[in-house]
């Protein structure tokens, strides 16, 4: 799992390049500001840096009623340790061929070798013609999936998901989302303690659940219908016991059938998958947060033993319990000194 500080610089924050093409959303820019700006270690020092800049430093147009004045060129992108790209609306020859305009591609090929490459919305438009998602796992707008696949064909697109973390290359679905990846890389920067700081000082859910096939299917949830909140709400309360799908169903007065699709059209997962989500979720706060033996965490987190926490965190982290608590409490050791 890399870390802010394996990214090419040992000392001072983790620099962040947030690149602004002709057409971008204001919205979208400023999520990277928002997010990383106030990201503290535990002892109240910055732990990134955030730049704006543009492939030519001077006006950038946006898709509202108003233009930019971008000071940093790509020089910027010479020197960050994450480069994000949000969405942008201009339909030039990346979204119509597939390929980089030449101040564009000079822009990136500006970008320092090792540097984590992130999109929000659309924006995976321009790491897709850049080559950069060729065989691998990506998200988009769900609006935009087919013709993205179409244009991007050695793109494994998966248009279901709010995010998808491939490493070094991370990818975000539509708008909103942009805020749960980018909570995502600090969770997995700095850990889950100082994700849920930056949530709680925005205002956001620290961990949004489900995926943006929920919004394909219903974007406005009809009133008449039932919904599964309350089971959700249920469970949460009694993770560190074992949950049957029954009895998620009887909080509502559901059948085992109704129930299970209506979760998956609200929630965008199984009741299954979810409560594995959930309880990963409270296995790497109890790992950060608590001195608990392994064996208490995996308890505690609904898991039962700890081969189990090993088994899920390995599938949903890549790391074994011990490895994961060893990282942030290093991680939280450097940001305090």
């Amino acid at each position: 799992m890399a870390q802010a500080g394996d990214r090419g610089h040992t000392t001072g924050p983790h620099r962040v390049a947030v690149l602004a093409i002709n057409g971008v959303i204001p919205f979208e820019l400023g999520i990277p500001y928002r997010i990383f700006g106030k990201a503290r270690s535990s002892g109240g020092a910055k732990l990134y840096d955030v730049v704006s800049c543009a492939p030519e430093p001077g006006p950038v147009r946006t898709e509202a009623d108003f233009s930019l004045n971008v000071e940093h060129g790509p020089e910027a992108l010479a020197e960050a340790d994450t480069v994000v790209i949000p969405a942008s609306y201009e339909r030039g020859p990346v979204f119509q061929e597939g390929r980089l305009s030449e101040p564009l591609a000079a822009a990136l090929a500006r970008t320092r070798p090792g540097a984590r490459m992130v999109s929000i919305c659309t924006g995976s438009y321009v790491l897709a013609a850049a080559g950069l998602l060729d065989g691998r796992p990506a998200t988009t707008h769900w609006r935009s999936t087919d013709h993205f696949q179409r244009l991007f064909p050695k793109v494994r697109v998966d248009p279901d998901v709010l995010f998808i973390d491939d490493g070094d290359v991370l990818t975000s679905a539509g708008v909103a989302s942009g805020i749960d990846l980018c909570l995502h890389i600090v969770r997995r920067d700095h850990g889950a303690s100082v994700a849920n700081d930056v949530a709680r000082r925005s205002v956001v859910p620290p961990h949004r659940e489900g995926g943006q096939a929920q919004y394909v299917r219903r974007p406005v949830p009809e009133p008449q219908l039932a919904t599964t909140t309350s089971s959700r709400a249920w469970a949460l309360g009694r993770l560190d016991r074992p949950i049957r799908l029954r009895e998620l169903a009887e909080q509502e007065s559901m059948s085992l059938r109704t129930f299970t699709r209506r979760f998956r059209e609200e929630v965008g997962l199984s009741p299954g998958q979810w409560l594995v989500q959930q309880r990963v979720e409270r296995a790497r706060r109890l790992l950060e947060d608590t001195d608990l033996p392994v064996d208490r965490v995996a308890r505690d987190a609904g898991f039962g033993t700890a081969a189990s926490l090993r088994q899920h965190l390995q599938a949903a982290l890549g790391t074994s319990p011990t490895a994961y608590r060893r990282t942030f409490r290093a991680a939280s050791a450097r940001s305090a000194g």
